[in-house]
């Protein structure tokens, strides 16, 4: 399994130069995250020996039993869908929460941390394709909603994430990426500074995302391989 797992981090970083490199981009302005739903502190440890800290999980109670026994030098972010009444765990947990999808979550996210005396870094969940079978703002909804976020003390909006529609063929991801940068500029232009994340791009088309300015690329069943119980639960949060 360690070997495996070196072989496929190799190869994800192989691929993220590569693709960098047609964008005239460089390798450094991409982070890598390894998703490790489903996938045991040991693997993640393996990982994390080869060289990668920045981990997402889908949902806050794995994580909750996950987290702690796993190295205190890795990041985490929370990469799913969100409840209310788990922005208390989340906080704690988490160094970042991707799966902001409304003005209401932000608040929760708010008390929350005014409660444990930190800030908390959020991005903003949008459903580029307004698939039903998705979370995340209506695209046009983002801007409404940005001055409300940015005015709440204990949050910090440091960019939108996304996933595009599954499709065996990556290229048909590359109009819903370009979409999001879009917005993610015209929301830098609305608040006059830098949203500097931008969340998209999983193992089937991250090469594709990064062509299109993704700053953050999800990647769980080509670093990991299948999960433990692949097919379990409804999200895809990093495939």
């Amino acid at each position: 399994m360690p070997l495996m797992i070196a072989e496929a981090l190799e190869a994800i970083h192989r691929k993220i130069a590569d693709a960098c490199a047609r964008a005239g981009r460089s390798p450094c302005d991409v982070a890598l995250m390894g998703v490790s739903k489903n996938q045991p502190p040991a693997a993640v440890e393996e990982v994390a020996k080869l060289g990668l800290k920045l981990f997402g999980e889908n949902r806050v109670q794995e994580a909750k039993g996950k987290i702690p026994q796993c190295p205190g030098s890795l990041a985490w972010h929370m990469i799913g869908h969100l409840q209310s009444n788990k922005c208390r765990d989340a906080v704690a947990l988490f160094d970042m929460i991707q799966g902001v999808d409304s003005l209401g979550l932000a608040e929760e996210l708010d008390k929350a941390a005014e409660k444990q005396s930190k800030t908390i870094k959020i991005l903003l969940e949008v459903n580029v394709a307004g698939e039903a079978s998705k979370f995340g703002y209506k695209p046009d909804a983002v801007l409404a909603d940005l001055d409300a976020i940015l005015r709440l003390p204990r949050v910090e909006l440091h960019g939108l994430m996304a996933i595009a529609p599954y499709s065996p063929m990556s290229e048909r991801a590359r109009p819903y990426f370009r979409m999001l940068r879009e917005l993610r500029d015209q929301c830098q232009e609305r608040i006059g500074g830098p949203l500097p994340v931008l969340s998209m791009g999983m193992s089937g088309d991250f090469e594709v995302a990064i062509e299109e300015g993704s700053t953050l690329v999800r990647i769980g069943t080509a670093l990991f391989g299948d999960r433990p119980d692949k097919g379990v639960g409804t999200d895809n949060f990093g495939v």
